[in-house]
């Protein structure tokens, strides 16, 4: 599959073990609510060895998203689809509070969005959103998704928003 994106100002790559010490960081703090943190960095571990592995075992996941000219990722962006997961999900985190509201999670997550449906012949596209994050809510609703209350949940014991997001092309 494909490792590499490359958007206006934007490099989607695949994770490497470089990128552990930003994820961690972000993992261990209250920004990574979204994800069940913040938690202990053993479990940061765990779950950056998943963002790993799940390359590995699927042939595709989150891109670590950088900056071109600069290496350094500022957030994982991308396909999500984990064994127990009811749907495929394009999901997306941003690690520093001061990448937020520059476009750059909006512009990951468009091409990941196209590449899901042309690349992957992804039949559906959510984006699970935690009832308590907003700022995340805003960004599926302007990537064109809406609430699907009868799509089935990731966690049934703790229920969020699923954002469905539309084929191209279909009509709103």
């Amino acid at each position: 599959m494909t490792a590499v994106l490359q958007t206006d100002r934007l490099i989607l790559r695949r994770p490497a073990p470089r990128d552990w010490d930003g994820f961690r960081d972000f993992a261990m703090s209250d920004r990574a609510a979204g994800i069940g943190g913040p938690h202990p960095e053993r479990i940061a571990w765990r779950v950056f060895c998943a963002e790993l592995g799940h390359w590995t075992m699927l042939g595709c996941g989150m891109w670590a998203v950088s900056a071109k000219g600069d290496d350094t990722a500022r957030g994982l962006i991308g396909p999500w689809c984990p064994v127990d997961w009811p749907e495929t999900e394009i999901g997306w985190m941003l690690w520093r509070q001061e990448d937020e509201g520059t476009g750059i999670a909006a512009e990951a997550a468009r091409a990941a969005i196209g590449h899901a449906w042309r690349v992957l012949g992804w039949e559906t596209v959510v984006s699970y959103v935690g009832h308590d994050n907003p700022r995340s809510a805003a960004l599926a609703r302007s990537l064109g998704a809406s609430v699907d209350a009868s799509a089935p949940q990731p966690n049934p014991d703790k229920p969020c928003l699923v954002y469905r997001h539309p084929r191209p092309g279909a009509r709103p």
